[in-house]
């Protein structure tokens, strides 16, 4: 296969896989490395790599996991409240070998919808880099994603877009 056809291959093999999905089996840690450092090769206009990535694993997963159950809890409405919901949030966490928080960075030196959209680039991709390591993958965007602000402690000027949960596949 071409370089080309393996390009190709891992583009329209790309698919989002959910933690049901994924195996016990730790993602290798350059593996890992590798995949958030493919973030960085995103094209953002002036430089200002907007993308602010945190992997979540170990205690901290799970401390993310219990902010995602209590933001679920205090966000939704008694009357759409589900026990089986907030525990599906829990099992996803727990169930994910790592879990990177997406965040931009609002530089104010080009416009929001372009640090937004060169962050979509990044965690692109995050998600070719996965394929290509028969890593699962899938970007989250809870109702809730912006309350996550103060538990990231991120500054006046940074928002959260979402979580990217991963776990080797099955």
């Amino acid at each position: 296969m071409t370089q080309a056809q393996t390009l190709k291959h891992i583009i329209t093999s790309r698919k989002s896989v959910y933690p049901p999905e994924y195996s016990d089996t730790p993602i290798p840690e350059e593996v890992l490395q590798e995949i958030i450092s493919s973030a960085n090769e995103a094209p953002n206009h002036k430089r200002t790599e907007p993308w602010r990535l945190k992997v979540h694993k170990g205690d901290e997963k799970v401390r993310l996991g219990e902010e995602l159950v209590h933001l679920y809890k205090e966000n939704v409405p008694a009357e759409s409240f589900s026990e089986i919901k907030m525990n599906e949030i829990a099992k996803k966490v727990a169930k994910s070998y790592a879990i990177v928080t997406i965040s931009v960075h609002f530089s104010g030196k080009v416009a929001e919808w372009e640090e937004i959209a060169a962050t979509a680039m990044a965690v692109q991709n995050m998600y070719l880099t996965c394929t290509a390591h028969a890593v699962g993958c899938y970007w989250g965007t809870p109702g809730f994603m912006f309350q996550l602000k103060d538990f990231l402690q991120l500054e006046e000027n940074e928002r959260c877009y979402g979580l990217f949960f991963m776990g080797m596949k099955k």
